[in-house]
């Protein structure tokens, strides 16, 4: 394979999780055939972007019935309401400004906008989203992203003020496409901001779960940057943020109208090539970190089987269906994933075959331990689920990224 950004031939394997299904491909059937392909990660030698094997094509996994609605956790509902009134402030965003979301699914962040009387575009492929996005009044285009839809974009709407990105880069899979599509649509003083998951974060707290075949690239800044500017556009602007346990959101704009680089931006450059992401030795030790978690859940398994312990998994996420496929779990230990969708009710997670229900139907199983699989937010869900007495006093929360936790 060869570098998606850059070309250069690939050769330095950054992690290996086997073969596995896509992780949101939820089976309608316990027994539904499914496919099964390689999850390995390789890092680029010369531009530093950290990328999947090609073998899933994204239509398969972004279909009509993709089945992840934003809206369903309520601190990501806050943090983007947070986001759109500290944009709109800063831009000085009013009701004649064009503001554009790639990947708006089901209008979680752009229904902010509209409170404020700006009225967004989204950019969504898939059905599913797209049609609870309208059911907001918000306008979409059903789309992928790319340089031939931000040309039709530009002669239909004009140039945008304000494009945003959020945990969209890395499920792209020409990425030169989508950034140069972003330099047309983008109005010549705009702005684009995205958002995602830190590569440095990933390493550091031994994130492999949020690794999957939805996700093309796992990005660093030093990555983006030189991605960036091959396609017309430059980073002028970095925050480090919490979300999806620890991302960056950065600010660019179009590369000749010179918007002022911030030292946030050189600092960041900095603390990545100090800590070791521009020396390929510096990959070399994930595996070895994340097979030290597999371990722990072997153990973990032997543990509660010898109690006779009854378990329990919550949040039917992505990033859980790496984990489970990667460490050999099924439903002969973990009985069944509680998810608060009703999209995802009643199917089964892909790989393991773990049966979804609703949170009603784990209280009736009584669970001794709730792996929780979205540890991002993993506070939110514990308040939830002892508020809601979903779980009894006595039910032990079990996380394993980045180490294995049982808690109260």
């Amino acid at each position: 394979m060869n570098c998606r950004h850059c070309g250069t031939h690939l050769t330095k394997v950054f992690v290996d999780l086997g073969i596995q299904p896509p992780s949101n491909s939820y089976l309608a059937k316990k027994d539904e055939p499914e496919k099964k392909y390689p999850l390995k990660v390789f890092v680029c030698h010369e531009c530093y972007l950290v990328q999947t094997e090609d073998f899933v094509d994204r239509e398969e996994m972004f279909s009509k019935d993709y089945a992840y609605f934003s809206s369903m956790s309520k601190s990501f509902l806050e943090h983007s309401k947070a986001y759109v009134d500290m944009i709109t402030e800063r831009l000085a965003l009013d009701s004649s400004s064009r503001v554009v979301e790639i990947a708006c699914n089901d209008g979680y962040l752009l229904q902010y906008f509209k409170e404020k009387g700006i009225y967004p575009i989204g950019v969504e492929p898939t059905t599913s989203t797209a049609e609870k996005a309208r059911e907001k009044d918000i306008h979409v285009v059903e789309d992928f992203f790319g340089v031939a839809l931000a040309e039709k974009m530009v002669a239909d709407y004009g140039y945008a003020n304000l494009i945003l990105g959020n945990n969209v880069l890395a499920h792209v899979p020409d990425i030169n496409g989508f950034l140069s599509g972003v330099t047309l649509l983008l109005a010549g003083d705009g702005t684009v901001t995205f958002e995602f998951p830190h590569l440095l974060n990933l390493i550091r707290h031994n994130q492999f779960d949020t690794i999957y075949h939805e996700h093309y690239s796992y990005l660093s800044l030093t990555a983006l940057v030189k991605v960036s500017e091959t396609n017309g556009l430059e980073i002028y602007d970095v925050e480090e943020i919490p979300t999806h346990g620890g991302s960056l959101r950065v600010y660019g704009g179009i590369k000749e109208h010179g918007h002022p680089i911030q030292k946030s931006v050189t600092d960041l450059l900095y603390k990545e090539e100090l800590c070791g992401l521009k020396n390929m030795e510096f990959y070399d030790s994930f595996q070895g970190d994340i097979e030290e978690i597999k371990m722990d859940f072997e153990l973990f398994q032997r543990h509660v089987r010898e109690k006779g312990g009854k378990v329990a998994g919550y949040g039917a996420a992505a990033k859980g269906n790496t984990f489970l496929n990667y460490v050999g779990a099924n439903n002969r230990f973990i009985s069944m994933v509680a998810d608060v969708s009703p999209a995802k009710q009643g199917k089964f997670m892909p790989g393991s075959r773990i049966p979804i229900v609703s949170e009603g139907e784990m209280k009736a199983f009584d669970p001794d331990y709730v792996i929780i699989f979205p540890w991002n937010i993993k506070d939110e869900i514990k308040q939830s689920l002892r508020e809601g007495k979903f779980v009894k006093d006595s039910c032990k929360f079990v996380t394993f990224i980045p180490w294995l936790e049982v808690a109260t």
